[in-house]
């Protein structure tokens, strides 16, 4: 009891809820379709952001250094939502042909991904701006302290809980 599994689908005896595997892999479906709705929404507004940028007129004023970090930031946005939305193509794909399972356990790796991908995306946004507005210096330490954020509460906390979790079924 209180066995610990990486699979998103694994039967119901892992964590004692009373599901077959099919209605595990419904409702672990469900869980990732909202965290793509949570995590979509939010790079969809950045990614607008940086669209925007281009058109104005100040965007001139940059330099050869900043336009590849700009360009770099663009494609981090675009991949992002390629890989968040690779699921959803995935489960189009596989409509109907019994591959739940396959189709959450490739959603999980494809969420864990972006995560990786939106973080690196955050971090590159917000140096890229002081960069442009305050300078080298500045743009280096808001970079590190939102990285540091970011690894303690999606990575350090989130792992510390799952540790507690596991020591206390």
């Amino acid at each position: 009891m209180g066995t610990r599994t990486d699979d998103p689908t694994a039967d119901a005896a892992a964590d004692g809820r009373d599901e077959t595997r099919n209605e595990r892999a419904d409702r672990n479906w469900s869980e990732v379709l909202q965290e793509l709705r949570v995590l979509q929404t939010g790079t969809q507004i950045l990614t607008g952001f940086l669209l925007a940028l281009a058109f104005q007129p100040t965007f001139d004023d940059l330099g050869s250094h900043q336009r590849i970090v700009y360009l770099a930031l663009i494609v981090l946005s675009a991949l992002s939502a390629v890989v968040a939305l690779a699921p959803v193509a995935l489960h189009r794909i596989l409509f109907a042909q019994r591959a739940k399972p396959t189709i959450v356990r490739f959603g999980h790796v494809c969420m864990i991904a972006a995560l990786l991908l939106v973080s690196t995306l955050l971090v590159g946004v917000v140096a890229f701006v002081f960069d442009v507005v305050v300078g080298g210096a500045a743009s280096w330490i808001s970079g590190g302290a939102l990285s540091l954020t970011i690894v303690v509460l999606w990575v350090a906390i989130p792992a510390a809980v799952r540790t507690r979790a596991g020591r206390n079924p």
